[in-house]
């Protein structure tokens, strides 16, 4: 148990170090003796989790997706949770940062291989298809295409959020994305139940990492 915990313990070491490096250089400029350096750890133990700088990059889009948020009465506030923390951890988690990072970086791994949008975009579908189910949604909402829509603003937003101000208004700039696009998808009663605020990200977040940690457990 113990030697399996060392290594849980040295994949994340590598993961944040990774993430730190592709953050702050890119991932055609990261190199894997920049990633050990900043991990403290041996070519081995590295090579003993990912075989190779892609499967770095592969394990940093996976890592940023492990968190359970809390359950809501409403799918559409689990869309609006979901949006509210991922605003919050990119603005305090390299790993996360690294992540979407990646994802807009064409050079990384090529878009047909990317697997962030596409992972972004099936979580948001599964949500939208269980609120459509629970009579959340107008009738003429298309799920998927509403899904590729948030992630495509969401993107949006946040690299303008990066560029002018590295990402110091994110939060608030997503209730402004979720005031506006919300409308247009939600039925009035579902939609004046929401709660749109960034303070929220918070709670959900820490206890989120205590669910993950016990669902890991």
């Amino acid at each position: 148990m113990a030697r399996q915990e060392r290594a849980i313990r040295t994949r994340r070491t590598i993961l944040e170090a990774a993430a730190a490096v592709f953050d702050e250089r890119g991932y055609t400029s990261a190199t894997i003796g920049e990633i050990l350096e900043r991990a403290q750890v041996t070519k081995g133990a590295l090579y003993f989790h990912f075989g190779s700088k892609e499967e770095l990059a592969m394990g940093v889009f996976e890592e940023q997706l492990a968190i359970t948020l809390p359950p809501q009465s409403s799918k559409l506030q689990e869309l609006v949770d979901v949006g509210l923390v991922l605003a919050l951890r990119l603005r305090t988690e390299p790993l996360v940062r690294a992540s979407v990072g990646l994802a807009l970086d064409q050079g990384a791994l090529g878009l047909d291989r990317t697997p962030a949008f596409g992972m972004w975009i099936d979580q948001i579908t599964r949500t939208l298809a269980a609120a459509k189910v629970g009579g959340e949604l107008l009738p003429h909402v298309d799920v998927n295409e509403t899904a590729e829509l948030l992630v495509a603003s969401f993107s949006g937003v946040q690299l303008l959020s990066q560029v002018r101000c590295q990402r110091r208004d994110l939060q608030h700039r997503v209730v402004v994305l979720f005031h506006h696009m919300l409308p247009g998808i939600a039925v009035p009663a579902v939609l004046a139940r929401l709660d749109l605020s960034p303070d929220r990200a918070e709670g959900l977040l820490a206890e989120g990492r205590l669910l993950s940690v016990a669902e890991a457990g």
